[in-house]
């Protein structure tokens, strides 16, 4: 089976060339139980004082929990993915529209991006979530802390 075209999770951008884009281009370690469900992503962040391509590492939660911070995000309300293991990567909704993204990267980069998207820029994230679960759907179950097998519905 090949594997499925890079997938923007994120893409953040406005009319000012300022631009957050995280694309999840595969599987981490596809066929081995404990990184297969890992998926790998780049962050490009664009601005007048930055132009950078992270990388980043996506464990099913992290989807998760983006899932769960989309649904509740309004004005004065934040979203973010990643965490302690790495790359964070938070918005911050302003009353007027305008978003703040913080990157920080412990290792490399901290720096803030402000982007006023246009639209319905929440609705087009979530389906954006749903085509990345669609092309690396979650083919492992832990069994027990630290047991891991294939899922039933795995795609061979």
């Amino acid at each position: 089976m090949t594997e499925p075209v890079p997938v923007d999770l994120i893409h953040l951008e406005d009319a000012d060339g300022n631009r957050c884009v995280v694309r999840v281009t595969g599987r981490f370690q596809p066929g081995v139980l404990t990184g297969h469900d890992i998926l790998r992503a780049d962050v490009l962040a664009t601005a007048s004082h930055v132009d950078a391509r992270l990388d980043v590492h996506l464990l099913q939660q992290d989807l998760d929990a983006w899932q769960r911070e989309l649904s509740g995000l309004a004005p004065g309300g934040a979203a973010g993915i990643g965490g302690d293991r790495g790359l964070r990567l938070d918005l911050l909704v302003h009353e007027e529209g305008r978003l703040s993204v913080s990157i920080h990267d412990p290792d490399r980069l901290t720096t803030v991006l402000g982007i006023r998207p246009e639209g319905d820029w929440i609705d087009v994230h979530r389906q954006r979530l749903e085509q990345v679960r669609r092309a690396w759907p979650s083919e492992v179950v832990e069994t027990s802390p630290m047991a891991y097998e294939w899922s039933p519905d795995r795609r061979r």
